[in-house]
């Protein structure tokens, strides 16, 4: 497996430096340093890719690696400039007195994207397996209509499907520019950039998140050791949908809640126009690249800064008069609630119904096996232990608030049914359990990180040089369990309405799998014989959804899900019949007459699939005529509705 994963190498290091390298020298040029400026830097990154999508498709300019280069050389340069104007703040504050190590952090960092990346590897398996699920389809068709439209804007990538309107497409511009660069596949660089995602972007936003919570690069190095220790995040968003999107936007979620906690280091004395302006733009930076990555983060984003800032303005009597501090805070919750109710009318409402009992629902959460996954006994009790330590110290209650906050976001999606909740409370995620348990982590593994911390300190306290014993034995007892996680217990992917588990991972394609292999080879071979510019129809609730993707023909639809027409459902049902049926070439010229269909058989009753009767079993039926065939998938060329 390892061997098979070297292929991914070109793409993962040319998605690492699309990821980091703006960000980082135009941060750098703003004054940030250390692991603010690393943790920091893919945001900045993803923020002006999609910002460049959109200009480039607002002034018609194809997408390629050369536009997207000249758009990042300005905006870097401008970021430059406006380090030059603004000034640089103070340097990173050094941890607090006895905080030792210097590299204890960096060592803690490398074990937490080692294991991350194992992680995943090791549930993906195959470099360019292809997730089998229905939102895939989706999105590797969507890299594919980028390629051939050359255009990866947020405006307008939901044409793939004939659709208008905004769509994050962040993750979708940086996966085809990694395949236009590399000339690899999409499945491979689509997986390059799920490692990135998984096991650099979030350890490092963790790690800096924990540091702005504590002070301590002890604490924040267990964090990052502790970051791939729970599958509701980040392996569920690529075994769940699969939401590559939603992954991303959780992903830097954590370094955009530490920007906000971290503006006093923007706020100097000598400047302070100039400190808070610079402190607005890198807020703005946090928001632009949740936003285009997948703007269902912030609300959570949000809501862990409005609950941060009441503690701080309570906390911190000399930020103003207690009267000012109430209207100030009152006015944060007042804007957390206009966006969220504004994100809950852009989607369709609850998807979900409820699934467990309330008191069910809570205790899953407590021992962090949301969804029936098993539960992580040891990060759960570490996470209690972190619990009673934030409750008993002032100045982290807060993260105690912000854990039952995301705990009561669970217990809800999973127990409540009443309209009003589901509707607009839990209406940016659609009520989806996996989506709002993915957020879980952010709060639990700071919060194991400090039990961590504070058990290991209470065993070392009385040995000689207790602090430097207590960080590295900290590091190797994280290390230990994690590795134990990781290496040894399955990772199956819950349906939590059917009670099952996958029974392996969904990247692996079969003879019995959503995309067959029989299927997947026709589709990589359908541009030998389908002529340019024509269109295939087929059942998306087979592999044949994949075929725009593999092909780069015009297999239709593009989604996994059909259209809802009355054309379609006559094909759906009686397109084997139409030699003898004219109203069925009628139907199919709605459609923009396709000469071609894919039998991949009827599809399959199940959520998210439907069956199609009318789309399979051609053999012997007049107006068609076999091209070619793998196994007991083929291609068929139809022939009645010819002039």
């Amino acid at each position: 497996m390892i061997v098979g994963w070297l292929a991914v190498v070109p793409a993962l290091l040319v998605t690492l430096i699309l990821v980091f390298l703006p960000g980082l020298i135009a941060l750098r040029g703003v004054g940030m340093r250390g692991l603010a400026l690393v943790a920091f830097a893919p945001l900045l990154s993803v923020a002006m890719i999609a910002v460049a999508a959109i200009l480039l498709g607002l002034v018609g300019v194809a997408w390629s690696p050369l536009s997207l280069g000249s758009v990042l050389l300005v905006l870097v340069l401008v970021g430059l400039l406006l380090g030059r104007l603004l000034g640089h703040p103070t340097p990173e504050p050094p941890g607090p007195a006895g905080d030792e190590g210097r590299w204890l952090l960096p060592v803690g960092l490398a074990i937490g994207i080692v294991l991350g990346a194992w992680r995943l590897i090791a549930y993906v398996q195959d470099p360019a397996g292809i997730s089998q699920t229905n939102d895939a389809v989706f999105h590797m068709n969507a890299i594919r209509f980028i390629l051939d439209a050359a255009d990866a804007s947020s405006l307008h990538v939901s044409a793939v499907i004939g659709g208008s309107g905004f769509y994050p497409a962040a993750w979708h511009a940086v996966v085809s520019t990694v395949v236009a660069i590399t000339g690899g596949q999409i499945a491979l660089a689509a997986n390059a950039f799920t490692i990135v995602i998984g096991a650099v972007i979030w350890p490092l936003g963790l790690a800096w998140l924990t540091r702005c919570i504590t002070g301590s690069r002890r604490i924040a190095a267990l964090a990052a050791v502790l970051s791939p220790a729970l599958q509701l995040f980040p392996l569920l968003m690529f075994q769940w949908g699969v939401l590559f999107p939603n992954a991303l936007s959780v992903a830097m979620l954590p370094a955009a809640c530490a920007v906000v906690m971290s503006l006093h280091v923007w706020n100097g004395n000598d400047r302070p126009v100039a400190s808070w302006v610079r402190g607005v733009l890198l807020i703005a930076v946090a928001v632009a690249a949740l936003a285009l990555a997948q703007p269902a983060a912030l609300p959570v984003w949000g809501l862990i800064c409005s609950v941060w800032f009441t503690d701080l303005m309570l906390r911190v009597r000399r930020a103003a008069v207690l009267p000012a501090r109430v209207a100030i805070i009152i006015g944060v919750w007042l804007l957390l609630g206009f966006m969220w109710y504004a994100l809950a009318q852009g989607t369709g409402g609850s998807h979900w119904p409820q699934f467990q009992g309330k008191f069910e629902s809570l205790a899953v959460a407590v021992l962090n096996g949301q969804l029936r996954i098993p539960f992580a006994w040891g990060i759960s009790i570490l996470m209690l232990v972190g619990l009673v330590v934030a409750i008993l110290t002032p100045k982290l209650r807060w993260l105690a608030a912000t854990w039952l906050c995301l705990t009561v976001l669970y217990v809800l999606v999973a127990s409540v049914g009443m309209p009003l909740v589901r509707n607009v409370l839990l209406a940016p995620w659609y009520a989806d359990p996996y989506r709002l348990a993915a957020f879980a982590p952010i709060a639990v593994i700071p919060l194991a990180a400090i039990g961590l911390d504070r058990v290991v300190g209470m065993i070392v306290a009385r040995l000689p040089r207790a602090a430097v014993i207590r960080s590295w034995t900290a590091v190797g007892v994280a290390t230990a369990g994690v590795l134990l996680v990781v290496m040894l217990r399955p990772v199956p992917m819950p349906a939590f309405l059917e009670g099952t588990f996958d029974a392996e991972s969904r990247y692996l394609t079969a003879a019995d799998t959503y995309l067959s292999t029989d299927e997947r080879a026709l589709l990589e071979s359908l541009g030998e014989y389908v002529e340019p510019g024509e269109r295939v129809i087929a059942n998306p609730s087979t592999g044949a959804g994949f075929g725009y993707m593999l092909s780069g023909v015009d297999v239709y639809p593009h989604t996994w899900s059909p259209p809802r027409t009355a054309a379609w459902d006559l094909i759906a049902e009686r397109l084997r019949d139409v030699g003898e049926d004219p109203e069925v070439c009628a139907a199919l010229k709605s459609f923009g007459q396709p000469r071609y269909v894919l039998d991949f058989g009827p599809g399959e009753d199940a959520p998210g699939r439907y069956l199609m009767p009318g789309m399979t079993d051609f053999a012997d039926q007049p107006g068609f005529e076999l091209v070619t065939e793998r196994g007991d998938v083929s291609l068929w060329r139809i022939t009645a509705c010819e002039d």
